[in-house]
């Protein structure tokens, strides 16, 4: 079995999922997720140490076999938010880094395209999507929990269909 922990990295709300892969499994089985939401009174420091005492705790409580995190993107209208970003997935590579727990990117539009077909998809599209194939009651919310379950199961799949072709 193989245990994923994504992250959808933020400075006010970071999504997490964990999923499990078992041995010659096709699809993962989504065991938990939610968020962390830093305080937003805090300097930019005080949000990244909770972060990443945050992500500390997770990696504690669940020991997952690998971390896959959203690849940071820029937009030219927008550079201070990719800079401010970056701070985040920072904390969440060290995190990894210090656990010895292998790191794989995974950009935006390649996790919305093989959750839903489609590269440049909404988050609320995100959300039925993972709903959906997650089997679950409701939808994930907020949307930036569903883009971290979306970022496991991308990455699980690919685990798998690496294991088909072998």
């Amino acid at each position: 079995m193989q245990r994923i922990l994504a992250i959808d990295p933020g400075l006010r709300t970071i999504g997490y999922a964990v999923v499990d892969l078992a041995d010659n499994a096709l699809e993962p089985k989504c065991i938990d997720a939610g968020k962390i939401a830093l305080d937003t009174g805090l300097r930019i420091e005080g949000r990244l140490g909770q972060l990443y005492d945050d992500l500390v705790s997770l990696i504690e409580e669940h020991h997952p076999h690998y971390l896959a995190v959203e690849k940071l993107f820029a937009h030219y209208r927008h550079p201070r938010t990719a800079i401010l970003m970056a701070h985040a997935r920072g904390v969440v590579l060290l995190c990894a880094q210090q656990a010895n727990i292998p790191v794989q990117d995974l950009s935006a539009t390649e996790v919305k395209k093989a959750i839903t077909g489609y590269g440049h998809a909404s988050k609320q599209q995100i959300q039925r999507a993972v709903q959906r194939q997650c089997r679950l009651p409701e939808i994930p919310s907020p949307p930036d929990v569903a883009d971290a379950i979306a970022i496991a199961i991308t990455f699980a799949r690919r685990i798998a269909l690496a294991q088909i072709q072998r």
